[in-house]
This record gives structure tokens, sequence and C-alpha cells, in this order.
């Protein structure tokens, strides 16, 4: 029974918003925020101590190894308006 145990198949866990290249190569600083949620949607968690930054995060793990593709994204916003775009920031390395 332990041996079967370690046998179990793991499907692929893909987590959080899947970003195009392309599409975020078109966010540019003076944008509007509907204009961002156009190109590349809602982030996935409303955070609101940080209501002027929204956080993309993106992580692809195939069975029960590590995550294989990571990325994320800040955009910083002054009102409504892109007044900075984070991109490729690290994620914690044992995700």
């Amino acid at each position: 029974m332990a041996l079967a145990a370690g046998c179990v198949y793991q499907a692929p866990l893909s987590q959080g918003n899947l970003l195009d290249a392309e599409d975020l190569d078109q966010i540019e600083v003076g944008m509007t925020r509907s204009q961002v949620r156009f190109l590349i949607g809602t982030p996935m968690i409303d955070d609101p101590f940080h209501r002027d930054r929204w956080d993309y995060v993106y992580f692809l793990r195939i069975g029960r190894d590590k995550a294989r593709f990571k990325r994320w994204v800040s955009i910083y916003f002054d009102g409504d308006t892109v007044t900075s775009i984070v991109r490729d920031q690290e994620l914690n390395p044992d995700i």
C-alpha cells in the first residue's frame, strides 16, 4: 500500500492570470484602469491596502515538481492612470 501511494497521478496546476507577452507589451504609462483591464483582465486579488497597485501573478506546476513557469507583474496607478509597470519580479523559489 505504501508503494502505491507514491505513484498517484497529479494533474498540472495552473494558478493566477495567464499573461500574454504581446498584451503586456501594449500596456503603457498613461493608460486608464479600464484599458489595462481590457488588455490583461482583472488582478487575481483585490487588495484593499494597495488600491493603487494591481498585481498579476501566474505559475504553472506539473506533477510534484516545483513551478516551471512563473510570472509576476505589478502595475501602479495614480488615480485612474498607470504611472509605472514592474515586470519579471521574483516569486518564492519554493513554489
